[in-house]
């Protein structure tokens, strides 16, 4: 009964996440978290095995609509797949309520500044290739570690930094799913050297966010308007982030 709550959850939030270029994590974590799974041992790399199987299923429709700058991406493919697994590796350094903590400030931070932007006008030109590859390798490396340590894909970080680098949103949020999947499964690799894993779970959910994550990447395709994607965006981190703190603190 848990497992089949569990899964049908997690298949309505693989629908929206592969809309907006994420893997999902950032809401797969406190689902499995509330319905009472260990977040240090189960929690964190079943969000990352998720997170980049969303990805992966996502990021294949876009390339097919040739909607990924595959090019662009290589300095944050490289970058965070070196820096995941050494956030994973700190994990077991840091108290469960600090990850909670520190996963929440980056919700705020992110969907604040989504809902802040929505409105904004899209970019027509792209950050000069020099500037913009450096600032990646550099970006690429922290959010990986990032993404390692608190069990996400890192694309919460890795879409406004290219929609701020000029990249229009589609676009953004199609070339995150991309780099998302190196950052996920490298930091879910990292996690399951250190023993942390729940097959059931993992075999469940990865089949439901196959599903999900393909409905998800068709409706952005045809049907979202980039206010919306960024709108839903902010609201979604918001809530979630708010959930957390109050159960947290209260």
């Amino acid at each position: 009964m848990l497992l089949s709550a569990v899964t049908l959850s997690i298949f309505a939030l693989s629908i929206i996440f592969a809309m907006l270029g994420l893997g999902g994590a950032m809401l797969y974590i406190p689902v499995f978290h509330w319905f009472g799974y260990d977040f240090r041992s189960v929690v964190i790399p079943t969000g990352l095995l998720l997170n980049g199987v969303t990805a992966l299923s996502a990021a294949i429709f876009y390339l097919k609509a040739r909607m990924v700058d595959v090019k662009g991406s290589v300095p944050l493919v490289i970058s965070s797949f070196i820096g995941a697994p050494v956030g994973a590796w700190f994990t077991s350094m840091v108290p469960t309520d600090t990850l909670i903590l520190l996963f929440c400030i980056g919700m705020v931070f992110a969907g604040g500044r989504m809902l802040l932007t929505s409105g904004a006008p899209e970019k027509d030109r792209l950050m000069a290739p020099g500037l913009r590859y450096t600032l990646m390798g550099i970006a690429g490396f922290f959010i990986g570690m990032i993404a390692g340590l608190l069990g996400i894909g890192g694309g919460f970080l890795f879409v406004p930094m290219m929609i701020a680098m000029g990249y229009p949103t589609k676009t953004a949020a199609a070339t995150s799913s991309f780099v998302v999947i190196f950052s996920s499964f490298s930091g879910f690799a990292g996690h399951i050297a250190e023993g942390h894993f729940n097959w059931p779970l993992m075999a469940a959910t990865t089949v439901a966010v196959i599903i999900g994550s393909q409905i998800g990447a068709k409706v952005m395709k045809e049907k979202m308007k980039p206010a919306w994607i960024k709108k839903m965006f902010g609201v979604v981190l918001l809530g979630v982030a708010a959930k957390l703190l109050w159960k947290l603190y209260l």
